[in-house]
């Protein structure tokens, strides 16, 4: 057979290659420039744009403060910031209370056990998005990382003295509650997405649909408060949950209860040709649902699954209620202090810095494995 030159394609075909692969000018006439009212929008568009970044340079760059002078007792000089006040940022107020914001009440001279803390679960995060690492294997990894995670927040061993739960706070008590809820509330999530679509057990199916319906009905600082309160009374006499371990059950019940409705409809998005492909099979229900209708439901519901999982991960600052003290509960401790009390936005801009890094981390990987897992589906 031979070749298919240039020559051979008809010039309307070669216009139609022309336009589907256009250049950055030809992109930009078409989208941006297309039209008078179109040109109108995009140069006032821009212009709006360009002043606020100028505007959002000169104050956080340009006439920025970067360090103060401290005095004998140690205490910041913040008369430079407080001139400066309306001109530029005072960003030596993340200099001088970064430790308190990351780490809270946490043993100034220990703190580098929570700071091995958060680069062990960032790279748990990593190793677990690669996809050559999805193997049993993974599951020990998982383990040993959080048992290392425990020892080292706690300690009492090694020449390490022993922390308890009552001075931690920061980024690792945010990471804590986020990793930990989510991993145990997404199996949990989907037992309770099968059970609620379950026809042969009736009393499942009810218990599902009204545990469901009644954590979704109330916000999570209600259901927070009642874990904190309610919990001991359900307990032996003499056995006390520490706050942070009732913060942990009360963030999987909750995260449980969305994730099973995302689950539930990735489930009913599925055709039925699949469970009858493999009824046919003979296979058995907790095969054919392993390895046939789970994996499918889940790809049609990444883009869901992953927006529960970044508002969860933004919601653990709501465990103030019951005192525990995460990354956004210590920028507000350090805002208590009399020197830098006048300089929250400085503060905040950090903190959304940190929030913005992992939530946007997961937004770009669940585009990459959805892409991935729908490559196929795509041809």
């Amino acid at each position: 057979m031979s070749d298919i030159t240039a020559e051979h394609v008809p010039t309307e075909a070669r216009e139609q290659q022309k336009v589907a692969a256009p250049g950055p000018w030809a992109w930009a006439r078409a989208n941006l420039f297309g039209s008078w009212w179109s040109t109108a929008v995009t140069l006032a568009l821009g212009y709006v744009i360009l002043r606020i970044l100028f505007a959002a340079l000169e104050w956080g760059v340009v006439n920025a403060i970067w360090t103060v002078p401290y005095g004998p007792t140690g205490i910041a000089n913040t008369a430079v910031c407080q001139n400066a006040k309306g001109v530029g940022a005072c960003w030596a107020v993340l200099a001088d209370k970064y430790r308190l914001i990351l780490f809270g009440r946490y043993p100034y001279e220990e703190q580098w056990r929570p700071a091995i803390v958060v680069l062990l679960f960032i790279g748990l995060y990593i190793v677990s998005g690669i996809r050559r690492f999805w193997r049993k294997e993974l599951a020990l990894i998982w383990i040993g990382t959080l048992t290392a995670v425990g020892a080292l927040m706690w300690g009492g061993f090694a020449g390490m003295p022993l922390v308890t739960e009552d001075y931690w706070g920061g980024l690792p008590i945010t990471l804590i509650l986020a990793t930990f809820g989510l991993a145990f509330s997404f199996p949990l999530a989907v037992l309770v997405a099968l059970g609620r679509r379950s026809t042969q057990m009736p009393a499942v199916k009810m218990l599902c649909v009204v545990y469901v319906e009644l954590i979704r009905g109330v916000p999570l600082i209600s259901v927070l408060f009642m874990a904190s309160v309610m919990f001991p009374l359900f307990m032996p006499p003499g056995l006390n949950i520490d706050k942070l371990l009732r913060a942990q059950i009360a963030i999987i019940l909750f995260a449980a209860a969305y994730l099973a409705e995302v689950v539930r409809g990735g489930l009913q998005a599925l055709p039925k040709g699949q469970a009858e492909a493999a009824d046919a099979l003979g296979l058995s229900y907790w095969k054919k649902t392993g390895f046939i209708i789970l994996p499918q439901a889940l790809r049609l519901v990444i883009p869901p699954l992953v927006n529960t999982f970044i508002g969860f991960f933004k919601d653990t600052s709501l465990v103030l209620i019951i005192g525990l003290f995460d990354l956004l509960t210590m920028g507000k401790v350090a805002l208590s202090d009399p020197p830098w009390q006048s300089f929250s936005t400085e503060v905040y801009i950090g903190l959304a810095v940190i929030y913005i890094a992992f939530c946007f981390a997961m937004s770009k990987y669940s585009r990459s494995l959805e892409r991935d897992l729908n490559r196929s589906r795509a041809r």
